[in-house]
């Protein structure tokens, strides 16, 4: 069974700790944490520590990283597998070292986490007013009407907050966003984005400005501003539906990844999404390729080998 075989390869390795290296008990009692978690991550999927591939080193460091697991002790479990293999190589056991050229975790950037359609769909889909009062039916225009604008446009909840009325070009199909260092950045909208925007402006805004007047495109009742806090508030009740509990940044990534996924260039998505630098877009290729090997695996009848 793969489990004994890597537990015998790790007492190995800790006996030659304590006796070659003269190794601390605490430096032992974390490499015996660390290794132990990253050897059952082999076991899930079959492997063996000495037949672990680069691959597998990155992947298991990934998914310490979706968890938020943070910088510093990705680097600390890093190490000790980096131990562990270069005393396997050493020893004989191995022939190549797996975690050769594999980047520091500071370097890494983390995969950002977004719905499926299916998950937005319910998202959007859970904005139903609570009674038949004026006030509920409004609100409840008001945040279908901003969920579209962030999964649709992809953008930041303090842009959401901020959106003016005037930069709403509902007939030319975009809305003017200030981003970042207040750059301007055109932004497109879909069409049920601008149903959406343009159902809430002919019934749901007016009944909460209360005859108050404000520059603002989205309102609390009585006119009041919507803080980003709320906006998150918002979105998090929303996706309760879907399953998931989600935030506007995750609309926003599902936004990118959906694009990238159907085939949009990174320079299109970079400029929707208001990214200073196309290295901070590329990330979302990472994403579009574990759909595509999923997809591959999943449909091509040669994906897999014959038993």
């Amino acid at each position: 069974m793969a489990s004994d075989a890597n537990a015998g390869i790790l007492s190995a390795f800790f006996d030659y700790l304590r006796v070659e290296r003269g190794s601390a008990k605490l430096t032992i009692a974390a490499y015996t944490s660390d290794l132990a978690q990253f050897a059952e991550f082999l076991e899930q999927r079959r492997q063996l520590l000495t037949n672990a591939r680069r691959e597998d080193v990155r992947n298991f460091l990934q998914e310490l990283f979706s968890n938020s697991l943070d910088g510093r002790s990705v680097g600390r479990k890093l190490s000790a597998i980096r131990h562990l293999y270069r005393y396997l190589l050493l020893d004989g056991k191995i022939e190549k070292d797996p975690t050769l050229n594999i980047d520091s975790p500071k370097q890494w950037k983390v995969l950002p986490k977004s719905l499926s359609r299916d998950e937005v769909e319910a998202t959007l889909a859970a904005t139903q007013p609570r009674n038949d009062t004026a006030r509920s039916q409004a609100l409840a225009l008001r945040d279908r009407a901003m969920l579209e604008l962030l999964y649709a446009g992809g953008v930041r909840v303090s842009e959401v907050a901020d959106a003016r009325l005037e930069d709403l070009k509902l007939d030319m199909g975009y809305i003017l966003v200030r981003g970042k260092g207040d750059k301007e950045r055109m932004v497109p909208l879909g069409v049920p984005a601008q149903l959406a925007l343009q159902q809430y402006l002919k019934e749901g805004r007016g009944v909460l400005a209360r005859k108050r007047s404000s520059p603002l495109l989205f309102l609390g009742t009585g006119a009041r501003r919507l803080t980003r806090q709320r906006v998150w508030q918002l979105v998090g009740k929303a996706s309760l539906a879907s399953g998931r509990h989600a935030s506007p940044h995750m609309l926003r990534h599902s936004c990118a990844t959906h694009m990238v996924e159907n085939g949009a260039d990174l320079r299109t998505v970079q400029t929707i999404l208001g990214h200073a630098d196309i290295s901070t877009t590329q990330i979302y290729t990472h994403v579009a390729l574990d759909r595509l090997k999923s997809v591959y695996a999943k449909h091509h009848p040669r994906a897999k080998a014959k038993a």
